[in-house]
């Protein structure tokens, strides 16, 4: 069976170094760094190659073997983006966070702190809006990307990767808005006009701005009327006006309002 190491090169190494000796007796230093980068490297091609696990076999072995060089912090990053690319998220969370509570400090810091938040995203069900969760269960991923993400924005404000935590906010918080509305119109369905109204003023008061105010708030215009209560659904129409301005939308508000 093959070696995925290089332990005999290494031995090799020292036995020629030994050969090598000096006039007086010494020996020259074993090179820890090389045999560490090469064994990275390797992990690297492995790891390029998408074989996932003999890349953290070679990674394992730089982290163990030489625990206080770069080349470890490195093998201690490339071990957690091989769980990431296996979508072991937990396990890579786990990683992500354990090197940034050991190496603060380290110039990669704020890459693993990212790809922490991002394993929340990532562990997000893909048939997520196919049903709708009988406890809302499948919002708690979606949730805590916001919230990794939001972290994440703070403590590195000048990260290269905040645009694209940025995007990732954006993108859940519009997923959290869909379902909002998806749900809303499953109690709309079943004329359940009280819990509509609770799902869009969700929609209307925590996640503006992300295109769905016109839908949300004629929404609640409707409920309202059907719930009888035709002051609530003036507000609606009138918040509707302030906030799109200019467009068809308010016109259409207007003229319910009967406006000029």
């Amino acid at each position: 069976m093959r070696s995925y190491l290089v332990l005999p090169a290494v031995a090799l190494g020292v036995a020629l170094c030994a050969a090598c000796a000096t006039l007086n007796g010494e020996q020259a230093p074993p090179d820890y760094a090389a045999d560490a980068n090469t064994n990275l490297q390797r992990g690297n091609a492995a790891f390029d190659a998408k074989n996932f696990e003999e890349a953290q076999r070679y990674y394992e072995y730089v982290r163990t073997r030489y625990p206080f060089l770069d080349a470890a912090k490195e093998a201690e990053l490339r071990i957690a983006d091989s769980y990431f690319e296996r979508e072991q998220f937990i396990e890579a969370r786990d990683a992500y966070d354990n090197f940034v509570k050991l190496h603060p400090t380290y110039p990669r810091a704020d890459y693993a702190a990212f790809r922490s938040a991002l394993t929340h995203y990532k562990d997000i069900p893909s048939d997520f809006f196919l049903l709708p969760p009988p406890e809302e269960k499948d919002q708690v991923e979606v949730r805590a990307a916001v919230s990794a993400m939001n972290d994440f924005v703070r403590q590195y404000p000048k990260s290269k990767f905040v645009p694209e935590a940025q995007q990732v906010i954006a993108e859940a918080r519009k997923r959290l808005a869909k379902h909002e509305l998806y749900v809303a119109d499953f109690y709309a369905r079943r004329e359940k006009w009280r819990a509509v109204v609770n799902r869009l003023q969700t929609v209307v008061k925590d996640y503006p701005g992300l295109g769905f105010d016109e839908q949300a708030l004629f929404g609640l215009y409707d409920a309202y009327n059907r719930l009888k209560e035709p002051d609530h659904a003036r507000q609606a129409l009138e918040q509707l006006i302030q906030r799109l301005p200019g467009t068809a939308a308010a016109e259409k508000a207007k003229a319910l309002l009967g406006r000029s």
